[in-house]
């Protein structure tokens, strides 16, 4: 797998992901979901550039312009309920792009310190040779996002497959580095070094899905 650790070099990147760790700026939940937007079109912007890309001509009022746009046909997908801000932030860059939609949570039995991912809700176009962006702004253990990819693995095999994250803990990081297909990327604002006994990640932010739409009632 490519890992693109944004965090390794500083940018205003830097400035969106200290506010949505904030408690403070926690409160105010458009910004915090604002801010997990902005940061998927800094993502998406990074990933663009791996993308092929050809010549076109455009006209402009006083001549031809010359100039480059890419030719990848894309489908973006994110888990919902918490990936929709980083969706529309993605969305927002790759606007022409098809769109998918899936449900994925984890299901506590009688160890509230375990837990099995369940995927009930599931929309999404043909895949075939195209290029897959999957969307979690939280990769913790990693298990989401692979019961994601393989939910999605009916619908035909993408040309590509992009990874894109928020924060994610080093478990996270080389669970999918270890289950996911060796060419795919994995696009992340910042690694934190470990997850607690519940599986939530430290230092971390919270739960995304409750600062970006408000607490949920648990089954």
């Amino acid at each position: 797998m490519y890992i693109h650790n944004l965090s390794k070099q500083n940018s205003v990147l830097n400035r969106f992901i200290s506010e949505i760790r904030d408690t403070n700026v926690q409160q105010d939940n458009m910004r915090f979901r604002r801010n997990i937007e902005r940061i998927g079109e800094i993502l998406g912007y990074e990933l663009s550039k791996t993308f092929g890309f050809v010549s076109k001509h455009v006209t402009t009022p006083l001549g031809i312009c010359e100039t480059t746009d890419f030719n990848n046909d894309i489908v973006l997908c994110s888990i919902l309920r918490a990936g929709v801000p980083l969706h529309n932030g993605l969305l927002n860059y790759f606007d022409t792009a098809e769109n998918a939609f899936i449900s994925a949570y984890r299901h506590h039995k009688d160890n509230p310190e375990s837990f099995e991912i369940v995927v009930e809700y599931l929309a999404c176009p043909d895949l075939s040779n195209k290029t897959l962006i999957l969307a979690d702004p939280m990769l913790a253990t990693g298990q989401s996002m692979l019961a994601t990819f393989k939910a999605l693995q009916p619908f035909g095999n993408p040309k590509e497959i992009h990874l894109v994250s928020v924060i994610g803990a080093k478990n996270g990081v080389d669970y999918v580095t270890s289950e996911f297909p060796k060419h795919t990327h994995l696009w992340i604002a910042a690694v934190d070094k470990e997850l607690n006994n519940k599986g939530y990640i430290v230092p971390g932010l919270g739960d995304a899905g409750d600062l970006s739409f408000g607490e949920k009632l648990q089954k």
